[in-house]
C-alpha cells in the first residue's frame, strides 16, 4: 500500500558499507523520477548518477561539508532545465533568479525527486535529499551549464540506521476546505 511506503520513508544519513545497490533497483528508482508528472509534460529534469569517491567528496564539501554523503553508494544530482520555458535560450540562473520558468522547473523536478525517494523506499533502499549548496559551487563539479539549476542531491543506498518518525502536524492543522480559514 502506497501510504505505508510514505509513512515509512525517512531521511537516512548512514549507509551500509560494502552492500551495493542492485542495478535493477537503481534503474527502477530512476524510472520513477522520469515518470513523474510535469507542467505541460515538459519533463524538465536531468539526473546525474555519481559513484566516483572523489566526486562524492567534492559534492559533500560544497553541500555544507556534509561528509556523510560519501557513505552512500550513489548520489543522484537532480537538475532542472529552465531553458525549456524560454525557447532554449541560454540564460544564467542562480538562487536569486526571478524567472517564472525557473520556479516551474524546480517544482517539477522536486516532484520527480520525490517520486525517486518513494520508489527507493518501495525497493527497500534509503534516501536523503540535500540542498545546502550554492549553484556557483555545485555546477562546476559536474560540468553543469549556468542555465541549469541543481534542485537537490539525493543520497541512495541501503540504510544503516532507522531514524524515528518525526512529529507531523494533524490534518486539522493543515487542511482547509473551499477557502483559507486560518487566522
Amino acid at each position: 500500500m502506497m501510504l505505508e511506503v510514505i509513512k515509512n520513508r525517512r531521511s537516512v544519513r548512514k549507509y551500509q558499507q560494502g552492500k551495493p545497490v542492485e542495478e535493477e533497483k537503481l534503474q527502477e528508482v530512476l524510472k520513477a523520477g522520469a515518470l513523474a508528472p510535469s507542467g505541460f509534460n515538459k519533463q524538465p529534469w536531468h539526473f546525474i548518477v555519481v559513484t566516483d569517491p572523489e566526486m562524492k567528496k567534492g559534492l559533500a564539501f560544497v553541500d555544507h561539508e556534509q561528509y556523510w554523503l560519501e557513505e552512500a553508494p550513489y548520489l543522484i544530482v537532480c537538475v532542472a532545465d529552465p531553458t525549456i520555458w524560454v525557447g532554449g535560450e541560454k540564460i544564467y540562473v542562480n538562487e536569486e533568479s526571478p524567472l517564472l520558468g525557473l520556479k516551474k522547473v524546480i517544482r517539477d523536478t522536486a516532484i520527480a525527486t520525490t517520486h525517486m525517494m518513494l520508489e527507493a523506499e518501495n525497493q527497500g533502499l534509503a534516501t536523503c535529499w540535500t540542498g545546502w549548496y550554492q549553484q556557483l559551487d555545485v555546477r562546476p563539479l559536474l560540468d553543469i551549464p549556468e542555465d541549469q539549476y541543481v534542485v537537490g542531491i539525493l543520497a541512495l543506498g541501503y540504510g544503516a540506521e532507522t531514524p524515528e518518525a518525526k512529529p507531523r502536524k494533524s490534518l486539522e492543522e493543515v487542511v482547509m476546505y473551499e477557502k483559507w480559514d486560518k487566522e
